[in-house]
């Protein structure tokens, strides 16, 4: 059966996070701060208008750039104000969906995409599925982007620069100096750039620099599943310069066909919803976990945005530490997955108050093993 398989398929690894997740079933009562989403229910209001689309029969195929009313919505919000005459939106199923339509529909084989290092785990297979090739930029130690580096790992194959702030998985958020030289930077030498905005509303120290300000030719990601607690609603929306969406909507026709019709009507019932409690209680955890962790003696970032911790090591591989953590009854998950250095591991701090007092009771014990 092997020769029925893909040879794209050995240069495809399975998700480290994935791997934690199934680890996940064989504990009692882990403490999980593993789980990148959020730990707060769905709101009703964007429950009761689903039920309610539900009801209504709106349960077929949608056209393929999703509903008009959601469309219009969100354009009123997010594309209007950029004033951009040649720009489009539409629908996607998950930010993810729109990530790997963007890829496919720009990205021919051996093209390089450049990523900064730390990166979202998905990205280096997403790539390779486009027959790209991943070039990294390291950001360590603060995970800040030096824009120097960035046109150092330049060449005449770089076709695209994924952007992701708030950044999964250290929670930084590029300054407004840093998000315009790297928007000229994209702008000045022909390169897609590709904005991955699906933590925007957690950002704790004031609004989102996106580049699209900088750089209307900006491809932005961006989607619900986060801001709203629905990432198994599978909804996000893409807008950018025409002819790069005319050619993701052409690949959704035969691959998503459309995102889920329901969550589009609770998507539209979403942006309604204040988002600021939400904002509020993970800016009040993540600064009571950075005070905790500091006081153990743990090295971290103290992030901007998003609800993750990258925390070093204290002693062996992040590999080696997160062994451990497991041993001991804690999910988190080792930097590696995310980055080429196995340095780190990830927290999140998308849970409740006690399973936040477990994690660091457990990240006390097990400091000073080594």
């Amino acid at each position: 059966m092997q020769q029925w398989i893909a040879k794209r398929m050995s240069r495809i690894e399975v998700s480290g996070v994935r791997r934690v997740f199934d680890l996940a079933r064989t504990l009692t009562d882990p403490v999980n701060l593993s789980i990148g989403q959020p730990h707060f229910q769905v709101p009703e209001a964007i429950k009761q208008a689903t039920i309610r689309a539900i009801e209504a029969d709106h349960n077929g195929y949608t056209v393929t750039q999703g509903i008009a009313s959601l469309r219009a919505k969100l354009h009123a919000r997010f594309v209007q104000p950029l004033g951009h005459p040649d720009r489009e939106l539409f629908i996607t199923s998950g930010t993810s969906g729109g990530i790997i339509l963007a890829l496919l529909a720009t990205v021919n084989p051996g093209d390089e995409v450049i990523c900064f290092d730390p990166y979202f785990a998905a990205y280096p297979n997403m790539i390779q599925i486009a027959g790209g090739v991943m070039v990294a930029v390291d950001t360590y130690p603060d995970f800040r982007i030096d824009p120097a580096k960035l046109e150092a790992a330049i060449t005449p194959r770089t076709k695209m620069i994924i952007f992701n702030s708030p950044a999964n998985p250290t929670g930084v958020v590029a300054d407004a100096a840093t998000t315009r030289a790297v928007a000229r930077i994209a702008r000045e030498r022909g390169i897609l750039l590709l904005s991955d905005e699906i933590y925007r509303i957690f950002c704790y120290d004031g609004p989102l620099p996106s580049p699209v300000l900088d750089n209307d030719q900006t491809l932005v990601i961006d989607g619900f599943g986060k801001a709203y607690g629905i990432t198994g609603w599978r909804l996000g929306f893409a807008h950018g310069p025409r002819p790069v969406i005319e050619e993701m909507l052409k690949l959704q026709q035969f691959s998503f066909v459309c995102a889920p019709s329901p969550s589009q009507y609770g998507a539209e019932a979403a942006l309604d919803v204040d988002t600021q409690p939400y904002v509020d209680d993970y800016r009040r955890k993540r600064d009571w976990l950075c005070e905790q962790l500091a006081r153990l003696g743990y090295e971290v970032v103290v992030p901007g945005g998003a609800f993750y911790l990258f925390v070093r090591a204290p002693w062996g591989s992040g590999s080696e530490f997160v062994t451990e953590a497991i041993r001991n009854n804690l999910l988190i998950i080792p930097g590696g997955v995310f980055s080429r250095r196995d340095t780190h591991f990830r927290i999140s701090y998308a849970a409740d108050e006690r399973t936040l007092q477990r994690g660091v009771e457990i990240l006390r014990a097990i400091r000073q093993r080594r």
